[in-house]
């Protein structure tokens, strides 16, 4: 049975992947490489300064989801550490996608010569995650409140789907409603996980909110660095775009691919469907230039930086008398 349950969340995975790239392929087709390449290079100097200045706040929030991970395993650890693990970690695994793989590697590279052990290492991947998925429940619920009509006027033009804005507010409630219930049911005792033989508590009440204001500031700071990028013309409030974002963001997730790619454009291009593709789309490949490429070079640079120091202290160590 679980092997069962295991090939139809691959399969479902597979079908968003290859639904969304289908979708993406037919938006782009009438966009020649000369309307792309004057898109993406119309962004001015400003915006992008702008949207880089998004990107290391993002990253600095993406940092305290490691910070309070440790906090809840009552580990003590340098906070240079703690940030190299987890923007390093983020940068690699958002651009190389399956986290849970090459994020936990790159914690363990770091983390193991602090002491830690791998079962405590995984431990914190999981939290950290906790973290993520709090920020986006509440963001998304009150954005699909806060902007309900514009959300399904959006909708309606761009699938031709009619929904309702008390629809759309009845799921942001829906939303809201979970992530308060999850705060509750920590609060009142301590709550474990298991798988086989292993166990994790999960984090109280206070590191949840805490983990949840965390999250919420990381997924606006995201949101914003697209935001910064998209062309004139959008006349979306931010808290309408938010919500846009942190469901292709959902989907991308779901997908499994790396960094949500094919899944994310579709789904942000079908929403911004009133304004030019090849102008849309150059904001999202200038966006995963910024969010992605770059803080994953930077990310590998400070690896091959922190691996040569540890080795250079390594050999004066084992050459001092």
């Amino acid at each position: 049975m679980r092997g069962r349950y295991a090939w139809i969340g691959t399969v479902a995975s597979l079908v968003l992947i290859v639904a969304s790239l289908g979708v993406l392929w037919k938006l782009s087709e009438e966009i020649s490489w000369a309307e792309l390449q004057k898109a993406f290079t119309a962004v001015a100097a400003a915006q992008l300064g702008e949207a880089f200045l998004f990107v290391a706040v993002s990253y600095l929030f993406l940092t305290c989801y490691d910070a309070l991970a440790l906090r809840q395993l009552r580990l003590k650890m340098p906070y240079r550490i703690t940030a190299l693990a987890s923007f390093t970690s983020y940068a690699v695994s958002f651009t190389l996608g399956f986290p849970l793989i090459t994020a936990a590697t790159i914690r363990y590279w770091i983390y193991s010569k602090r002491g830690l052990s791998a079962a405590k290492i995984a431990a914190l991947t999981v939290i950290a995650g906790f973290t993520f998925w709090l920020g986006m429940g509440v963001v998304l619920g009150f954005s699909l409140i806060i902007e309900a009509g514009q959300l399904a006027s959006l909708t309606f033009q761009s699938i031709g789907v009619n929904t309702t804005a008390r629809l759309n507010q009845i799921l942001g409630f829906g939303t809201l409603g979970l992530v308060l219930g999850y705060l509750a049911w920590v609060s009142v005792k301590r709550r474990y996980i298991k798988v086989r033989h292993w166990q994790l508590e999960l984090p109280g009440a206070t590191v949840s909110f805490s983990q949840m204001i965390v999250g919420i500031g990381d997924v606006c700071a995201a949101a914003a660095v697209l935001y910064m990028l998209m062309p004139e013309g959008m006349n979306l409030a931010f808290t309408t775009f938010l919500a846009i974002y942190v469901l292709a963001a959902m989907l991308g997730i779901a997908s499994n691919a790396p960094g949500g790619i094919g899944v994310f454009e579709a789904t942000i291009l079908l929403a911004l469907s009133y304004l030019p593709r090849e102008s849309v789309l150059g904001s999202l490949l200038l966006f995963r230039v910024c969010y992605y490429l770059v803080p994953f070079i930077v990310a590998l640079l400070m690896l091959g930086i922190y691996e040569g120091a540890q080795r250079l202290r390594r050999h004066r160590a084992a050459n001092d008398p």
